[in-house]
């Protein structure tokens, strides 16, 4: 993947599989840690929002309004928990419901605009950190990024729960 090095001209050295894994394992627990430390804005504090909430206000706030069905599919959870999430942040006046227009039985969920510029700056801290990281890469290694990322979660959830119904 592009680094400082490699623009610098000089090609950056490869891994071997261990080398990557214990890399890894260091790193993670490092980034999770600042991520859990990333300060919940004041005016959002009192709504004790967790991991859930940001999945599905990131969405929100970088795809735009949606419906509950599509939001479900996008979290990939079943469409009652993504109702349960959307009702609880309705309620707290974070999000908005409205009719969709072109069929009134939807409904379509949307930041509500009063919460908007708070929840934006919130998640300007991890987006701006991934544009920086991702801006120099091509197209193919971002995808090759994103794509091991999401096999990792796959693999850990996989042997997740293995471990727990004792298979591991």
């Amino acid at each position: 993947m592009s680094t400082d090095r490699a623009r610098a001209g000089a090609e950056p050295a490869g891994l071997a599989v261990d080398e990557a894994v214990r890399a890894l394992l260091l790193l993670m627990p490092r980034l999770v840690g600042r991520a859990k430390r990333l300060p919940i804005p004041e005016e959002l504090r009192s709504f004790a929002l967790g991991p859930r909430h940001l999945s599905l206000l990131s969405f929100l706030l970088f795809d735009g309004p949606m419906t509950v069905n599509d939001l479900a599919a996008r979290l990939q959870v079943a469409p009652t928990t993504a109702s349960l999430l959307v009702g609880e942040l309705s309620r707290k006046g974070i999000l908005e419901r409205r009719e969709d227009e072109a069929d009134r039985r939807r409904r379509i969920v949307s930041i509500a605009d009063a919460k908007r510029p708070v929840i934006e700056e919130w998640l300007a801290h991890g987006a701006g950190a991934w544009r920086d990281v991702l801006g120099p890469l091509s197209p193919a290694e971002r995808r090759t990024l994103v794509d091991a990322l999401s096999a990792y979660e796959s693999a850990f959830e996989t042997a997740s729960t293995a471990d727990e119904s004792g298979e591991g």
